[in-house]
């Protein structure tokens, strides 16, 4: 799996510089006008491909002139140039994989990855009284705290608001020590997860 994803991004890298080269090839030949010199036609005559100098003369033509169209084609070429700069840094950017913290300091940091903890925190909900089945989704915040999201199936005699204290109560070490916000969501158990 680290292989396959490893070869996807070397590849999607690779893609990504070529089509840049080959944008900026077209950009310094669409330096002069004309047909000589550093123009399209002569990169067409260059890459032999005559058919695209006489198909662009009249494109390059309105392009040249001056009015609305050559500012809307100086606005697009920008953006391109902005999209394309912006693909880049996308690209070669390492990706972080959010982690909940649980300590921060000078020795380094000590976090967990969120289905782990995801799976710790449904195994603690799932033992509570009334409680058939439980999933639970950790997020870890962007700038403050994280958010454990549980939704849980009852059975019909259990007082929702009783059984959310009760799953709060179990899941109180993992929210204290990660230093997380609860939301708890209880419904009636449909199906296989209405008895216990």
């Amino acid at each position: 799996m680290i292989l396959l994803r490893f070869i996807v991004r070397l590849l999607g890298f690779v893609l990504l510089v070529g089509l840049a080269l080959l944008g900026g090839v077209v950009a310094i030949f669409s330096i002069e006008g004309g047909d000589t010199g550093l123009s399209i036609p002569a990169l067409a005559d260059l890459v032999s491909l005559p058919e695209l100098g006489r198909t662009t003369d009249d494109f390059r033509a309105q392009l040249e002139a001056d009015g609305p169209v050559a500012t809307l084609s100086a606005l697009g070429g920008l953006a391109a140039i902005v999209l394309g700069v912006v693909l880049i840094i996308g690209a070669l950017s390492p990706t972080r994989e959010r982690v909940l913290t649980l300590d921060d300091s000078e020795a380094g940091r000590l976090a967990a990855r969120r289905r782990p903890l995801a799976q710790y925190a449904t195994t603690l909900a799932e033992r509570v009284d009334g409680v058939t089945d439980a999933r639970v989704r950790a997020k870890p915040g962007r700038f403050g705290r994280g958010i454990l999201k549980v939704r849980a199936d009852r059975t019909r005699p259990t007082r929702r608001r009783e059984l959310c204290q009760r799953i709060e109560q179990a899941l109180e070490p993992v929210i204290r020590a990660f230093g997380l916000r609860s939301r708890i969501s209880t419904r009636v158990g449909a199906g296989s997860s209405r008895v216990q």
